[in-house]
């Protein structure tokens, strides 16, 4: 078990009002499984992808990533976690404008304190293997859309983590482009890559093996079952 959430709520505090986002979430994902989150806005999908990505604590409950129990972590542990274990892919690319390909691909490796060399030659592996190899030296301004999340990608693999956690990934892309994007998922989970995708869209869930419905705070499986925490 990669991913393992169970009985996790999440509150705000609203002025005097406590708002309930996240209601008895349990949700378990073995290695190398591809599963799509479903929900539309407001359901709390990017809640629960802070939570799965260790940006944010839950209420309750308790939540173990590769066996380990993340709720114990403190603040710079869990960046540890978040810098080691998970791979975030964004709609909006996040690249640094005046970087090269390879310098964006490169980032997570200078953070781990990785030597310049083995950093330059990992991220032109990692460009390699999302069909990027003849555009290292590229800037995100010089690419098209599809490109610069294939950029994204090669960055979030490039220190092979636990999990490939992507939020809305063919959001700002083109039809063609947003394809290619499932496409090159679809491979890397061959590959055995476990991938956790958070979408509102039903033809981009539907790539995934297993598809898990958010709404009001509350996980159903694909086909209406309640998720067992068995």
């Amino acid at each position: 078990m990669i991913l393992d959430l169970r009985h996790i709520y999440k509150d705000y505090q609203q002025e005097k009002l406590v708002v309930p986002v996240l209601k008895d979430v349990s949700l378990q994902v073995e290695e190398g499984e591809y599963v799509a989150i479903m929900g539309p806005s407001g359901s709390g999908k990017t809640t629960l992808m802070n939570i799965i990505g260790c940006l944010d604590r839950p209420t309750k409950g308790t939540f173990e990533l590769a066996g380990e129990n993340i709720l114990r972590c403190k603040d710079k542990e869990m960046s540890d976690v978040r810098l080691k274990s998970i791979g975030f892919v964004f709609q909006s690319f996040h690249l640094l404008p005046r970087q090269s390909a390879l310098e964006n691909v490169a980032l997570p490796l200078s953070y781990a304190g990785v030597r310049k060399r083995e950093r330059r030659e990992r991220a032109a592996k990692a460009l390699e293997r999302v069909g990027l190899g003849d555009r290292v030296n590229f800037k995100p301004t010089q690419l098209s859309g599809g490109q610069k999340q294939r950029v994204a990608i090669a960055r979030a693999m490039v220190n092979n983590p636990k999990i490939l956690l992507a939020d809305e990934p063919t959001g700002a892309l083109d039809q063609k482009s947003g394809k290619q994007i499932m496409e090159l998922f679809e491979t890397l989970n061959q590959e055995g890559v476990t991938i956790v995708m958070i979408t509102h869209d039903r033809e981009i869930a539907s790539h995934a093996k297993r598809v898990v419905h958010i709404i009001d705070g509350e996980i159903t499986e694909e086909g209406g079952k309640e998720v067992s925490d068995e």
